[in-house]
This record gives structure tokens, sequence and C-alpha cells, in this order.
């Protein structure tokens, strides 16, 4: 399955397909070191707490983007009920198991991708709101 695109059409506030405005903004200079950098701050429990506070504040305005982006991305139709019958079907107990395991983790990885876009997005979004707030 290819991930959804949560950005782009309807000047980035709807889950419409379009190329990825989100990401046209992102500066290609950042160095490995830089990324690393900004990464390692992240597990600063300090510097994490905020983000956190925020983050649970807009949870569920959040869960319903993340929900949205990963319906219209096809995650949670056809295909995805086809795997969840695939599973359930599967002869012996190990492969059941097997199945259940490996489509968990491959639905927690797909919501953890789609959150961090949804993440990118709002942040583009804020900034955005910044620098008119700036103009005016």
């Amino acid at each position: 399955m290819q991930a959804p695109d949560v950005g782009a059409a309807n000047g980035g506030r709807g889950l419409s397909p379009g190329p990825p405005r989100y990401l046209a903004h992102v500066p290609p200079t950042y160095s490995e070191q830089e990324l690393d950098d900004a990464i390692d701050a992240l597990t600063s429990r300090e510097r994490f707490r905020e983000a956190e506070a925020v983050v649970t504040a807009a949870a569920p305005k959040l869960q319903r983007v993340l929900a949205e982006a990963l319906e219209t991305g096809g995650w949670f139709g056809e295909a995805h009920e086809g795997e969840i019958q695939k599973a359930a079907a599967a002869p012996a107990e190990e492969e059941r198991l097997t199945a259940l395991r490996t489509l968990l983790a491959e639905e927690a990885r797909m919501g953890m991708m789609v959150g961090v876009a949804v993440g990118w997005a709002l942040a583009e979004e804020l900034r955005q709101t910044d620098e008119s707030n700036e103009e005016d």
C-alpha cells in the first residue's frame, strides 16, 4: 500500500491527492549531523515534555486527522480487511499468530509514519500562520 498524502490540495487543509506541499518548504540544507542533533534533542525529557503536553491537549483532533489520513490512503479499506480475513483464516494457530503480529506491526509503522506526516504538515501550517501574523 502507498502512504497517503496529507497535504497538498485545498491549500494543505484537506486530505486529498496531490503533491505533498508540506515537503516543499523543508530546507534541503540540513546536514546529517544537524538532523542527528535535532533527533537527539528530542530524547531530552524536558525538551520533549512541552511537545508531549501540546500533543496530549490536541490528541482528539489529531486522532481524527490521522484516522482520516489512514482512511483516505486506503489503510482501512478492502486491502486491510482482506489482510484481517487472511490472518484470521490461517489454518494453523502459529500461522494465525504470525499473520496477526505482522499486521499489527505494519499498522503501527504506518500509523507512526502518517502521524509524522500529519505533525509535519501541522508544523508547516503553524509556521505559515506565524509568518502571516508577522506580516500584519
